[in-house]
């Protein structure tokens, strides 16, 4: 009877409820209310999905990278590349182009790198995305190098949808790569792989003695989230029309990691939170004091690591599993 009712929690674990479309259609209305404010709508949604990228290594594998930027970069710079140097302006195949070559990337290195751990792996990521940021500036009759690379033009969606001033276009187009990618996502980690990869989370030691391949599973999730990161940063070009070589930098990395922390990893949606209120918080903060924005977004960082482990949403959940008991 136990094993019944346990394979019936697992054959329906991934089935949608009624509150997972309160995101999307929190997405919706904000376009709706706040029409002029599409293009930083967009930035938001290409934010959310480059954590939610770094939320499958991270979240539910376990990987901890300083690198994650790397993947980011390559995405933006193949669709750059393709429309400015190479005159290939559609962009939902710039778009594919950047996560296969993004995928590519991440597991080549991910063959090379996940064979370490700790300080190792966290240096070696480090310096994977300073070693791409120096070959980019390198190659500057191809990227632009330290000017940036500039005449980024896609055409119109389905030969139909121009990118108008606001930006309207692209954040449509960018909620409906978010949501795709979204899917995927959902999909994998509530299947038998993505449990082995909480497996691994927990204890890599112990899952190698039961014969999972740690090092198979570990190259294949980490090409996934290359992927999809590779899409964010090509889904970035498109929708400013330029690459710098910021799209490399630590900071970027540092940035999504702070997302996914505030907005909680392993939990998918965190990085829908995280990336809405690190873009909320750093614009008022911006406003407030210029200077020291960032101070206020540390502080909040630290309160969140110190007092809720579990990101925003785990402090959500507290509260409400607090409700309960009180109203039980």
């Amino acid at each position: 009877m136990a094993s019944a009712s346990a394979r019936k929690r697992v054959a329906t674990r991934h089935r949608f409820r009624a509150i997972e479309a309160l995101p999307w259609a929190l997405a919706i209305a904000a376009f709706l209310l706040f029409p002029d404010y599409a293009f930083l709508g967009t930035q938001v949604l290409i934010l959310i999905l480059f954590a939610l990228s770094l939320d499958l290594i991270l979240g539910y594998a376990g990987i901890v990278t300083l690198g994650h930027a790397a993947y980011f970069g390559l995405g933006a710079y193949v669709t750059g590349m393709l429309s400015a140097r190479l005159g290939w302006h559609e962009p939902i195949t710039g778009l594919l182009a950047a996560g296969l070559v993004a995928a590519v990337a991440g597991w080549l290195s991910g063959m090379i790198l996940l064979r370490y751990h700790g300080l190792a792996l966290l240096m070696l990521t480090l310096a994977l995305g300073l070693m791409l940021l120096q070959m980019a500036n390198a190659l500057a009759p191809w990227t632009g190098g330290f000017d940036g690379l500039y005449g980024i033009s896609p055409a119109p969606l389905f030969g139909v949808f121009e990118n108008d001033l606001y930006g309207h276009t692209y954040y449509w187009y960018g909620l409906a790569v978010l949501f795709l990618a979204f899917l995927v996502c959902r999909r994998l980690v509530h299947s038998p792989f993505g449990l082995s990869l909480k497996g691994l989370r927990e204890n890599e030691r112990r899952m190698g003695a039961i014969g999972c391949d740690v090092l198979e599973r570990k190259v294949l999730i980490f090409t996934v989230a290359a992927a999809l990161a590779g899409l964010a940063g090509g889904l970035f070009a498109e929708a400013n029309a330029f690459v710098t070589l910021d799209v490399f930098s630590f900071r970027r990395s540092g940035t999504v990691l702070i997302v996914l922390i505030l907005g909680g990893p392993g939990r998918l949606y965190g990085a829908f939170v995280g990336g809405t209120v690190y873009y909320l918080l750093a614009d008022q903060l911006a406003k407030a004091s210029p200077e020291f924005w960032q101070f206020g977004v540390g502080l909040v960082l630290v309160l969140v690591v110190l007092f809720w482990r579990g990101g925003l949403l785990g402090l959500a959940d507290l509260a409400l599993a607090r409700r309960r008991r009180a109203g039980g």
